[in-house]
């Protein structure tokens, strides 16, 4: 490993399933960029100290962060965004000039770009989860005018306040409750993810027309996609939210567009 290039990260506990290194070097490769893109397994007690090391590191560009940092990292770095305000979650920090660290979101955007040609205007969503994903999620559904959100969580009080800070009209439900008639069901929880407990879900009462959309990419095919697929509904996999959001970040590490027109072969790489 060339220790003498600039470089950027993701973080994570655990990290070990993220495709962001892919993804990066492969752009890295194709637009010939003397860079570097790496995992690094951080605990939540190890946060705190990692940040104010990368914080003094010239060659660090920044680094996306995964689970479960997205909301703690909100009070490490300077947010001249207002993302605390706005989403409630960071999943991305970039190195400054300066030395100075800023933390932004690109998950919204990220999640919500395969869907930006349907009009969600006044449609009911689900979505599954209330941690950092989901926040993102509930900023980007706002913004597009959905007219219902119900959010299924083992935590009510933490949903309901997720509901309050989006200031979207909606619901809370508990994980066994049945699902409304909603037009777009998300999972923006880490249920049925390689590692964690599946997610258990009775599609039934979704309407023919119903999309569904798992943010989950490891498996790639998962259990509520395939469940969904059985009812012929609507699908998106986790890698287009992955590639979107990471295509912003991969600008603002390296200062560079990713080539797009690569995305074909970039999901063969990612799905070998």
């Amino acid at each position: 490993m060339n220790t003498d290039i600039t470089y950027a990260e993701v973080i994570g506990d655990p990290i070990a399933q993220s495709k962001s290194p892919l993804i990066h070097k492969f752009w890295l490769e194709r637009l010939d960029i003397k860079a570097d893109y790496r995992a690094c397994h951080v605990t939540p007690e190890e946060l705190p100290g990692y940040i104010e090391q990368r914080r003094a590191d010239p060659l660090w560009r920044g680094c996306n962060v995964t689970i479960p940092h997205k909301i703690a990292m909100l009070d490490l770095v300077a947010d001249p965004g207002g993302v605390r305000e706005k989403i409630g979650a960071m999943n991305t920090i970039v190195r400054q000039a300066d030395g100075s660290l800023i933390g932004t979101n690109t998950d919204a955007a990220g999640f919500f770009a395969p869907i930006a040609d349907i009009d969600w205007s006044g449609k009911h969503a689900v979505v599954i989860g209330a941690g950092g994903a989901a926040r993102a999620v509930l900023f980007a559904l706002k913004q597009a005018g959905v007219g219902e959100i119900t959010i299924v969580a083992r935590n009510g009080l933490k949903a309901t306040g997720l509901l309050m800070q989006a200031s979207a009209k909606g619901s809370v439900l508990p994980m066994d409750a049945q699902l409304p008639a909603a037009d777009l069901l998300i999972n923006a929880s880490p249920l049925g993810m390689t590692g964690q407990a599946p997610l258990e879900v009775d599609l039934d009462p979704l309407p023919a027309d119903a999309l569904v959309y798992d943010l989950v990419y490891a498996p790639l095919k998962t259990g509520l996609l395939r469940a969904a697929k059985q009812r012929d509904l609507a699908v998106v996999d986790g890698l287009d939210m992955l590639i979107g959001q990471a295509a912003l970040a991969f600008e603002l590490f390296f200062g560079a567009t990713p080539p797009m027109e690569d995305d074909d072969q970039l999901r063969k790489l990612l799905t070998a």
